[in-house]
Order: structure tokens, then sequence, then C-alpha cells
């Protein structure tokens, strides 16, 4: 029997993802310009890293709260009553390793092997394959094009439930398509939660990059008690932390014993300095994160006009999240299509057929970046786009 043969099954099953694919394929090119990724290009600020040195060099290097420490739980709950007006206490949120071992606790919470969980797609490959690796099926949703606009068919989404269904998980605003639900289709999705007993996992990461103003509606305005509701979220994108690996659940205190318990067989919980670190961003952060948002929506609307303007490109500007979701016209093969991109123009799009069902044909570009920088890509992307 040989090596990789003697592995579990599922470890083999693991899908390599189609967006580091293209990034290990040019990844070291000179004059490149990644919006591949979801993240921008500025650093972690200074603030953040002066509390997370700080600690460190005091010697907060033990093992701590596997839940969190309470300055961050307590910071957290703060944030939420800021931002969503809800009043939310420390026994609700649990710290994890990044937004991504958020998602797979909350699988390992939800579902059993042979279980199934629905998506909405286009999505970001991970939840998918999380899924896929504990045993459950993940259960793909197109959401429709219609006129440069992603829309959820409601009639599709009840059509999709089984006996086997344990939860939806709905990423809004979402990536990479930035979908929006209005407050009317996550009211409309939680009764059909309710109607069929199933667990919500709501990834709402990019809440606040929401570009009509102020925040995107979430499913924190329309639930109530009881509501069987889990959220996911990472510091990665508001404060500019993607590589610190850090991130949070919010889940009915009941849960607590059974997160704590996934926490320790898990990672036994986050460095103490890096949650001093997230302190810091929770509780002076806000201005940075405004920020962001507008650096964001300059350079969105910097993109998505070059794109529109070639009238060989499908695409609208998102309400929400970080991405340009875009169809050039006459691609059949987005993963050829964009390493053909990155070779002839230095510019790194994500190619859709990562991104599941309805994205085949699309390219995501990530516009957190620096708006000179995305003036440039756009005018390479455009001269490439006429060229053909």
């Amino acid at each position: 029997m040989s090596i990789l043969s003697s592995l579990s099954p599922r470890s083999l099953a693991a899908p390599e993802s189609g967006i580091v694919e293209l990034i290990n394929y040019a990844r070291r090119r000179d004059e490149l310009l990644p919006l591949w990724v979801g993240e921008g290009d500025l650093a972690t600020p200074e603030f953040i890293n002066r509390a997370a040195s700080a600690a460190l060099l005091s010697g907060e290097t033990f093992y701590t709260w596997q839940r969190g420490i309470p300055e961050l739980r307590r910071a957290l709950s703060d944030y939420y009553a800021r931002h969503f007006a809800v009043s939310l206490t420390p026994e609700h949120f649990y710290v994890t390793g990044s937004g991504m071992q958020a998602i797979v606790l909350a699988v390992q919470a939800i579902t059993s092997p042979g279980d199934e969980m629905i998506y909405l797609t286009p999505a970001w490959p991970n939840i998918a394959a999380a899924l896929d690796i504990e045993g459950a099926r993940s259960v793909g949703v197109p959401l429709s094009f219609e006129g440069g606009r992603w829309i959820l068919d409601m009639d599709r989404l009840k059509s999709a439930i089984t006996a086997k269904t344990r939860g939806l998980f709905v990423n809004t605003p979402s990536n990479p398509t930035g979908w929006t639900a209005t407050r009317q289709d996550l009211i409309d999705i939680l009764a059909l939660a309710r109607k069929h007993d199933l667990w919500i996992m709501a990834d709402e990461i990019y809440a606040l990059y929401y570009y009509p103003g102020g925040r995107a509606p979430s499913f924190l305005d329309v639930m109530e008690p009881g509501d069987k509701v889990i959220f996911v979220n990472s510091f990665s994108k508001n404060w500019s932390m993607t590589g610190w690996r850090v991130g949070w659940i919010v889940a009915p205190p009941e849960t607590g014993q059974v997160l704590e318990n996934l926490i320790q067989y898990a990672t036994s919980g986050v460095a103490q300095f890096m949650q001093k670190g997230a302190v810091a961003a929770l509780d002076e952060g806000d201005d940075f994160v405004r920020s962001n948002i507008a650096r964001a929506a300059r350079s969105r609307d910097i993109l998505c006009d070059a794109l529109i303007a070639t009238n060989r490109v499908k695409t609208l500007k998102p309400d929400g999240a970080l991405y340009a979701f875009l169809k050039i016209d006459g691609t059949t093969d987005s993963r050829k299509a964009a390493m053909e991109i990155v070779d002839r123009t230095g510019v790194g799009l994500a190619p859709g057929t990562a991104f599941g069902a309805g994205g085949e044909l699309f390219m995501r570009a990530c516009f957190l970046r620096d708006p000179a920088q995305i003036e440039i890509a756009a005018e390479r992307l455009c001269d490439y786009i006429l060229s053909r």
C-alpha cells in the first residue's frame, strides 16, 4: 500500500484551492497587482501591533481562556452594541484561530456525517470543503444572475431542503458576488429555518462594507430569542489582520461548553498576546475601519466603471463586500483566462471555477487596495479585454 493510499478518504478528497493554484502559478512575478485574494494592501495598523507587542514582551505567553480572554469578549460585546444595536453578553462570544476555524467549529457543532447543509453559490469554496471533510454533504443552491445582479430565489432554496438538511449557510454581503440580502430576504430565510428546525450559520464578515451606507442588514435585526443562529466572523478584513488568523463565533450561551470543548481539541485557544491586539482593534479601530471602507468604495468605483465602459464585461457595482465578480465576453474557461490575464497583464484575478456552481464563467477581483493601484489594474485589464 502506498503512503497516499493509506491516508483517509476524506483527507484525500480535500480539493486543491483554485485560488491558491493561481497564486502559486504567478506569485513572484514582477510588477504583479494581486487582486486574487480577499485582503487589502495595508499592513496591520501600528496601534494594534503595539498592543500585541506589549503583551508579548510582558510575558503573556501562557495557556489562557479557551473561549477567549475576558477583555476581548467584553470588547466584542461593545462592538456589537455600537454597530448592530444589540445587547449581547460576553457569554455569546468565542474566540477562534481565524474565521476559517470558526466555520469548521460551527460545522462540527451543527452537523454529523451524512447530514446536509445548504449554501448559496457562487460561494467562497472553503465552506463546501469544510463540510465535505467533516463527512457532511454540501448542497449548493445557485443565486440567479439577472441584469448583472445576483438574486436569491427562495423557491429554489426551499426545494433543496431534505430530511437530511441540518442547516443553511448564508454569507451576506457575499464573497464573491457582492450579493447582499435585504431585510426581507433574512426574514424569509429565518422563517424557512424555523419551519424546518434548521440552524443558520451566518457569515457576516463584510457587514460593514455596505456601500449604500451604514451597514448591511443582519440576522441580528430580525431574529428572536431561541432562534438557532450561529455567526462566524474574523478580524481579517476590517482591521487588515489577515495574517493574524484570529476570528470569533457568536452563539447562544447554551452552546458555550460545547464550543469550548471543540476549541480545546482543535487549538486549545488563541495566543493571549494576539488577543490583546484584537482588543485594541475593537476598542480603538473604528476610524481605521471607516477609512478602509472609504478606500474600498473609491476603488470599487474606479474598477467597475472602467470595466463596464468596455461594453464587454457583465457586472455591476456590488452593494457589499470587497469584490467585483465579472464576466468577460467570450470567456468559456475562467481558469485558463485567469492564467492568461496574469501572464499578459500582471493582474492576478481569482478564477470563477473556484467558487462553484454559477461562477464558472466569472472572475473575482478584490478592490480593497490603493485607488492608484486599482487605476493601473483597471487600465491593464481594459487593454486586455479590448484587444481580444
